[in-house]
């Protein structure tokens, strides 16, 4: 069985925050969101064991960088209500061996048409760069 300083030793070293408590919220609490916050978990499932078959990322953080995408079709974070993840939590699931929360009912479409708009844009702004330097 696993401990709560056992993940706050895991929760520190990853957020650089050593005055986390049982309660803190990672993200609002510890300012550790987006790809540092999938690091964490990441990092959390490998340390104790812990099946993440059911995890979904969107209900507990963001993504980076800039989605023009997202003014068209909102990302899957911003559809859901964000659900705080503690290291409470984490120590409880850890000890459980698999990540055993309930999520709401929600819908997510299949396909991130946020992120094919930002595919096409990127590929148009290579296009043009390509003519304005090369061919013109």
């Amino acid at each position: 069985m696993y401990n709560l300083t056992d993940i706050l030793n895991l929760v520190s070293k990853k957020t650089g925050c050593y005055d986390a408590t049982g309660s803190s919220d990672i993200e609002s609490d510890l300012g550790c969101y987006s790809d540092d916050f999938h690091e964490l978990i990441s990092e959390y499932s490998k340390t104790f064991t812990v099946d993440m078959t059911s995890y979904l990322w969107y209900f507990h953080t963001g993504e980076e960088g800039n989605n023009f995408g997202g003014y068209f079709f909102k990302a899957p974070y911003e559809r859901v209500k964000r659900i705080p993840v503690t290291p409470d939590m984490l120590l409880e699931f850890a000890n459980k061996g698999k990540w055993d929360l309930k999520y709401p009912p929600h819908k997510i479409p299949k396909k991130r048409y946020d992120i094919l708009i930002n595919t096409v844009l990127v590929l148009l702004a290579i296009a043009f760069a390509i003519y304005y330097w090369f061919i013109k």
